[in-house]
């Protein structure tokens, strides 16, 4: 049964909803002690680092950190064809999507002589992480490559730990992905050792050169996102992503079959993952209870479900209202979120904060983890309020380029002396008015 918040008659402010809300509980500072010395470590000695802690952490020691290409082929060859083709049905269906999102450049005349273009340039070299703990993610490999591809990234290398199940290599499943994608370079590396290695490169141990990164994306466990913390400024990053979470905005209308069985999906992540409920209906929220104690008893990964729907991450709000209900997931900001209510795409057009908004009773979260065309890497802890998801202009930098003739500049001189003079910085206005015989 989902811990229940009745906010039935009212509705907090934005603070009181924020402190009142389920959410997941993870303090990336308290784990930044345990991270640095990993960090500095691979710094000091590079892949020497980042294998002692592989083996320590992995429990296996890779011969190399780069992925033979010969082994992205040869599990390409060895997959299940029936993976094979949802994953280049997943493959087609987000380059659709990643393909639209490319922006063009710009160039605005100011006046007469005078412009401005926006250019988009792609970042020169991502690292793409890919994590490999309680699940495998080929998926994930296809949401971080395909917008990279699409926004001209020429140069990227993906980072998953190797399992020693599979000698030292990362899963078969994920090579697999690479190689349908056309990547080849990936490195058997995952963990706070993996960031900070594609952060400060090395040396394999072939005598090949592991090239640093400018970007890093990809989710991961807390000390993923801890290292992300550490280097970020040394190079970019997406976001420091938080444990998975859905939120459910449904009404009486809504199937409870359906929405346990969503509810259930994303806490099968993670013992941390967050299945939030809000509903207009005390009947739809008792029905839910009953088909999550019938579903979840069924399900492979029941122990985990059960530990993240009883956590404090997890619950039920009672709202009297569908508008109100919105205030509320407005205010959680959910990495997904699904609307399943009366008139479900109107509600999901009036929603300002989500990752990703999934329409009526036939669009799951599941659908947008693997073959809607969208992508699944979004923002989590409340982070939607204020960031997006990964897309192809995570990818791309806005680089403005000024071109103005002499005329031009001439024209506008006496309005940069003044805000120069204006700013206590005479010494802009001078590096104008130089290129006029000293006056404006």
């Amino acid at each position: 049964m989902l811990r229940r918040t009745d906010l039935r008659g009212r509705v907090p402010s934005a603070a009181e909803l924020r402190a009142t809300l389920p959410r997941a509980e993870v303090d990336v500072d308290a784990v930044l002690h345990q991270v640095r010395p990993v960090v500095e470590a691979v710094r000091a000695t590079g892949v020497t680092a980042a294998l002692e802690y592989t083996e320590r952490f992995d429990g296996v020691r890779p011969a190399a950190i780069r992925v033979p290409v010969a082994k992205l082929g040869e599990s390409l060859t060895a997959l299940d064809p029936a993976v094979r083709a949802a994953l280049e049905e997943s493959i087609r269906r987000a380059t659709l999507v990643h393909a639209d999102q490319r922006r063009v450049d710009k160039t605005t005349q100011v006046v007469p002589g005078g412009t401005v273009t926006e250019r988009w340039v792609p970042v020169g070299r991502v690292g793409l992480y890919v994590p490999g703990g309680l699940a495998v993610y080929p998926s994930s490999v296809i949401m971080n490559v395909v917008p990279a591809q699409q926004a001209g990234v020429e140069s990227l290398v993906v980072c998953s730990p190797p399992q020693a199940e599979f000698g030292g290599l990362p899963h078969p499943a994920i090579l697999a992905a690479c190689a349908l994608l056309g990547v080849t370079e990936v490195w058997a590396v995952g963990g706070a050792q993996a960031i900070a290695l594609a952060a400060y490169g090395g040396t394999d141990t072939d005598g090949s050169e592991l090239t640093p990164v400018d970007l890093i994306t990809g989710p991961g466990n807390v000390y993923v996102t801890a290292a992300k913390r550490l280097l970020r400024g040394l190079v970019g990053i997406d976001s420091e992503a938080g444990p998975t979470e859905i939120a459910v905005l449904a009404d009486s209308t809504a199937d409870p079959a359906h929405v346990a069985a969503d509810l259930i999906s994303q806490a099968e992540h993670d013992t941390l993952a967050a299945s939030v409920l809000v509903t207009t209906s005390v009947e739809l929220a008792e029905a839910v209870d009953a088909e999550l104690g019938r579903q979840v008893a069924a399900t492979k990964h029941t122990e985990r479900i059960r530990i993240a729907l009883g956590g404090p991450q997890s619950g039920c709000v009672l709202v009297s209202t569908v508008d109100d209900g919105l205030r509320v997931v407005d205010a959680y900001a959910a990495e997904h979120l699904e609307i399943q209510t009366v008139d479900a795409a109107a509600v999901a057009a009036r929603v300002r904060n989500a990752g990703a908004i999934f329409v009526g009773a036939y669009a799951p979260v599941s659908l947008g983890d693997y073959c809607a065309g969208s992508n699944h890497v979004l923002p989590t802890g409340g982070c939607a309020r204020h960031s997006s998801g990964l897309s192809v202009q995570t990818f791309l930098r806005g680089i403005h380029v000024i071109d103005y003739s002499e005329q031009a500049l001439r024209e506008v001189a006496a309005a940069v002396v003044a805000l120069a003079d204006a700013e206590d910085l005479p010494a802009h206005g001078q590096a104008v008015t130089a290129r006029f015989g000293g006056t404006s």
